[in-house]
């Protein structure tokens, strides 16, 4: 156990004689959450207990039955169930389910973004829910992914409606306006008005950071960003993220629409029209789906709608009916107290409200014992822990990568910036690792879409291509160059290599057999050639051919450098001047077979008159060959020689 945990006087307490406090889970700037065994059901629950500094304020106590009136009016699978709501001396606090697990946001801090699956299932468990609440009449007010559990059971439940409201009571002054700035519509920024749509404009941006991994505004303080919501439009996810289908585009820009009438009405019809695009993507949502439960009417009796208003357990309190009329005078009077405590602060309020987007709680009723965590991006770790140390909070080093920040800078904080926290609180610095190594395949025989895809899921992008000529398949992957967005010399990668996210890659691929041009006319030859993209020089090389007939094309010349042909080499043809010459050799003064042997070692076949045939070598002597020695010929041309005999 933590030396925190220790020293919470409220662990191992028992709290209203029924629930003893195990641990603590969670501390946010208005209560603090614990596990706790309820002694008389035996079993573990989640103890929501209001900081004691506000217990005397009557706006957050109000605060604090509207959440437990209004989840338990709820009775959904993807809600957060509330069992009970009570007062222990001066300490106020609420019952709940207890969902061993983590938040969207541990979720989104793990993976940076989802996958696709992944996001819809989510968004199918939160819009069910929502849509309980609105068919409730019932704005939750603070959609955000800390709010999203992820149950190890796999159950998906949106909780913590603190700034539940009912939709006919739907304007937003000082400190209601307290939802987190990085979903806050832009109604709540310009008027201060809120209702179903608005709870849909905050689920169009958590579904835009769940796809991309990032909030799509961001700013250095609260009141830039708020600004941005007020006059900007939502980017397409898929500008961020290429994977992400056309139809989840379109969900998040009908979400985010800044007109309240283009978005839809209310969570059920945006539910639907998610339906209809999980059909079309044939994804299944990987959510828990049970039988809901109805709506009680005021006779006890089902009426089959699929939220409900849990009526009180028996000698656990008064009666719902006599709660909603003590929590409704209750406000009324607080209404009052605070108008007549001054109707200029309340003025300044809403003025802060529409021009910043609900700052009133960083600037109006905020726990003064917390600190806000300070922007320390770009530092150095010595530099962000000098400066959270200004602030009385310990910095803790964790190292990240990142594509954006270099190494050894911090990427942000966790908590983020801009989240209170007690004094002497850890704050993890992530500090960047630049691009993650990651291991590549070998792609040399692979198509070149499929290497292509391989690459990009290793977040190597393919910024070139180089044409080879070759024997293997058109299209085909026969060599990959890897570029260091680090810098340095380029990887050659076709046999497989290990690089880093955020290089980049140049494919050589194979454009066939380089065209074939013997036997073609030199114009022919230009042609085919120049087709394939070779510069085909004016000049030719001529030399003789046996098979080639004179002026046909016999092949190319070799490549300058080696290597294989691609698009924009020069080529030179080589074209037939016919079959070679050869001298007729000299054979006068030799005898008839001396004659014979040395025209036909020549290449040459022997005519002699038959006459002299039976004569015996030795007596016969040559007189003349026809055509004559030195005459240049043809192999197989037939040469005569004229034969003499002496004696």
């Amino acid at each position: 156990m933590s030396t925190s945990q220790q020293t919470d006087p409220l662990i191992g307490r028992l709290v209203d004689a029924r629930y003893r406090v195990r641990a603590r889970i969670a501390r946010g700037g208005m209560a603090t959450v614990y596990v706790a065994t309820d002694l008389r059901l035996e079993r573990r629950v989640a103890l929501k207990v209001m900081h004691g500094h506000l217990s005397d304020d009557t706006v957050f106590q109000s605060r604090f039955i509207q959440e437990a009136r209004a989840a338990a009016r709820l009775a959904d699978p993807h809600v957060v169930n509330v069992f009970d709501q009570g007062q222990d001396g001066d300490m106020a606090y609420l019952v709940m389910e207890y969902l061993p697990g983590i938040t969207l946001r541990e979720l989104l801090r793990e993976q940076r973004r989802l996958t696709v699956p992944q996001a819809v299932s989510i968004l199918d468990a939160i819009l069910s829910g929502l849509a309980a609440a609105h068919r409730a009449g019932i704005v939750h007010r603070d959609v955000k992914p800390e709010n999203v559990l992820l149950a190890e059971d796999g159950r998906i439940k949106i909780g913590d409606f603190g700034l539940a409201r009912a939709t006919t009571a739907n304007t937003a002054t000082g400190a209601q306006l307290l939802g987190t700035i990085a979903y806050l519509a832009p109604e709540l920024v310009t008027r201060g008005m809120a209702d179903a749509r608005s709870d849909i404009y905050s689920l169009g941006i958590l579904l835009y950071e769940m796809l991309t991994g990032e909030q799509p505004y961001k700013g250095e303080q609260p009141m830039q960003i708020a600004f941005q919501h007020a006059t900007d439009s939502v980017p397409r996810p898929s500008v961020k993220n290429p994977g992400v289908p056309e139809p989840l585009d379109e969900l998040v820009l009908w979400a985010t629409e800044k007109n309240p009438d283009d978005r839809p009405s209310d969570a059920r019809e945006m539910l639907d029209r998610l339906r209809e695009i999980e059909r079309e993507l044939g994804i299944t949502p990987n959510v828990t789906r049970t039988t809901p439960l109805g709506i009680l009417r005021d006779d006890g009796a089902p009426s089959g709608d699929l939220t409900a208003v849990l009526p009180a357990a028996a000698g656990t309190g008064p009666t719902l009916a006599v709660e909603e009329v003590d929590n409704a005078t209750a406000l009324r009077r607080a209404t009052r107290r605070r108008r007549t405590r001054g109707g200029w602060l309340i003025a300044v309020v809403i003025l802060l409200a529409a021009l910043a987007g609900g700052l009133g709680w960083w600037f109006g009723s905020g726990p003064g014992s917390m600190v806000v965590v300070a922007d320390v991006a770009g530092m150095t770790f010595t530099e962000a822990q000098q400066r959270l140390a200004q602030d009385s909070l310990t910095a803790v080093e964790q190292g990240q990568n990142s594509l954006e920040v270099e190494a050894g800078r911090a990427i942000g904080t966790d908590p983020p910036s801009g989240s209170r926290l007690d004094k002497e609180s850890e704050v993890t610095v992530l500090i960047s690792l630049g691009p993650a190594e990651v291991q590549v395949e070998s792609l040399v025989g692979k198509d070149k879409a499929e290497a292509t895809g391989i690459l990009d899921s290793h977040g190597i992008a393919v910024d070139g291509e180089t044409g080879l000529f070759g024997d293997a398949a058109v299209d085909t992957v026969v060599g990959v160059t890897i570029h260091p967005r680090a810098g340095g010399d380029n990887v050659s990668c076709g046999e497989g290599c290990t690089v880093h996210e955020g290089d980049t890659a140049t494919l050589s691929v194979s454009l066939g057999k380089l065209p074939a041009v013997r036997g073609l006319s030199v114009d022919d030859a230009r042609g085919t050639l120049s087709d394939a993209g070779l510069e085909v020089a004016d000049s030719v090389v001529e030399q003789p051919d046996e098979e080639i007939a004179a002026g046909l094309v016999i092949g190319t010349s070799e490549r300058e450098g080696g290597g294989a042909w691609r698009p924009g080499d020069p080529v030179t043809l080589i074209v037939s001047t016919g079959p070679p010459l050869f001298p007729v050799p000299e054979v006068i003064g030799m005898t008839r077979d001396q004659a014979i042997q040395e025209l036909e070692a020549a290449g040459f076949q022997v005519d002699y008159s038959a006459l002299w045939a039976p004569f015996p070598d030795e007596i016969t002597e040559v007189a003349s060959s026809n055509p004559a020695a030195g005459s240049m010929l043809t192999k197989g041309t037939r040469v005569y020689i004229e034969i003499t005999v002496s004696g």
